[in-house]
């Protein structure tokens, strides 16, 4: 790179700046800048010796980092921190103050951060009702290794369509996050998978970039700050807990480490290996907690389904029940849940995906009478089947013992 602090990408010129931060820091920044205030700073002839490039990419590499590719600038920006031996105690705490049992999957998540950025990986969710447990900490810690390269999003910046500040970049954290818009979840869920991004500024037309953004979102809100459903693989959700000993001093102990950490880290070998697109399996970052916001997340109607097949099978001492969608319907309307066939259809196919009978056999319905009472009729038709196994797998928080 020249020492020139000017540049000019395709037909624009910019000026490379280091923004001041109130930590005493400076990042640095491309601004926009006029040619003939430069023409006036410098003369017409300094025009010659500033760096030129067709346009602008973004490639990440934490290892062999270069601005220029084939004649085009890259906008992601170096780390800050080279890899030095030394201790890593303190990071080694905080990671299993935060990770617990998935320790290690943990650390072969933030290895894979550093040394394949492009790697797809799960929507990370740190949650956790109580305060003073680390998960602000630890999107504060992944800035201080990833700089710029990390940007801090809330529900705002993710409903606007102009996303030029963001859309490039390695690191997403969101901070308090409670996203009550499906449009936003969907968003999420789309680019979490995706390797390709539209990026939008005012007044700018559309272009399509290389996306490999990573999503991490913490919330107090633990069992409702985002809609997920039951079959959902894209999330990895841990409940952290409350720090037995704060100490105030903590997080400059652990940027202080940063070097060795990264020293570690690429001297340490995967715990696990790539099986998923998103490296790790369904079941590898499973957790009660991923569980406990699906189940607070299903509707009132699935819910009162739920309740009142149990109830049925409670009752009768049943390991199944059958059902039409109306027998469903009347039972409903006599507990008040307003409901219709479309919705109750729509949610035992593609929620439950249980079919019903494709020819009329005999069966017994329960019917709800005027006084609340439950009753078995026999009758015939095509009906679906609910087994009890697949209500306590499902809505556990339902069963009684």
């Amino acid at each position: 790179m020249s020492d020139i602090p000017y540049l000019r990408i395709g037909t624009s010129y910019y000026k490379i700046v280091q923004v001041p931060t109130i930590n005493n820091q400076f990042n640095e920044a491309l601004i926009k800048w006029d040619v003939s205030t430069i023409i006036q700073d410098h003369g017409r002839k300094y025009l010659d010796d500033i760096p030129k490039y067709h346009g602008k990419i973004c490639f990440p590499d934490h290892f062999d980092f270069s601005k220029e590719f084939y004649g085009f600038y890259n906008t992601y920006s170096p780390l800050n921190h080279t890899p030095k031996e030394g201790g890593v105690k303190n990071t080694i705490k905080f990671f299993n103050h935060i990770f617990g049992s998935q320790f290690e999957l943990g650390l072969d998540y933030f290895k894979l951060l550093y040394e394949v950025p492009t790697q797809i990986l799960p929507v990370l969710c740190l949650v956790s009702k109580e305060r003073s447990t680390g998960k602000s900490s630890f999107l504060k810690y992944l800035k201080e290794v990833f700089g710029q390269n990390m940007s801090y999003l809330d529900s705002h910046s993710l409903n606007s369509n102009f996303n030029l500040d963001w859309g490039n970049k390695l690191i997403l954290g969101l901070d308090e996050a409670f996203l009550q818009k499906e449009e936003i979840t969907e968003k999420i869920k789309y680019l979490s998978t995706s390797n390709k991004n539209k990026i939008e500024a005012k007044g700018k037309e559309r272009f399509e970039v290389d996306f490999f953004g990573k999503f991490i979102m913490c919330s107090n809100k633990e069992n409702s700050f985002i809609k997920i459903d039951s079959d959902e693989i894209r999330f990895w959700v841990i409940k952290v807990p409350v720090i037995k000993q704060e100490d105030v001093n903590f997080l400059d102990k652990l940027i202080d480490e940063i070097p060795a950490f990264l020293h570690f880290i690429k001297n340490r070998k995967f715990a696990s290996e790539r099986k998923t697109r998103m490296w790790f399996t369904a079941q590898q970052i499973y957790t009660p907690a991923l569980k406990k916001l699906v189940n607070n997340n299903r509707n009132r109607v699935e819910k009162e389904i739920a309740h009142l097949l149990l109830s049925v099978m409670e009752k009768f001492e049943l390991e199944e029940v059958h059902f039409s969608l109306m027998d469903l319907l009347n039972a409903l309307t006599k507990t008040r849940v307003k409901t219709d066939l479309t919705q109750l259809r729509a949610l035992l196919k593609k929620e439950w995906k249980i079919e019903r009978k494709n020819n009329s056999f005999n069966y017994q319905k329960f019917v709800i009478l005027s006084d609340g009472e439950i009753i078995l009729v026999d009758t015939k038709g095509r009906y679906f089947t609910i087994k009890k196994s697949f209500l306590g797998k499902n809505f556990d928080d339902l069963m009684t013992d």
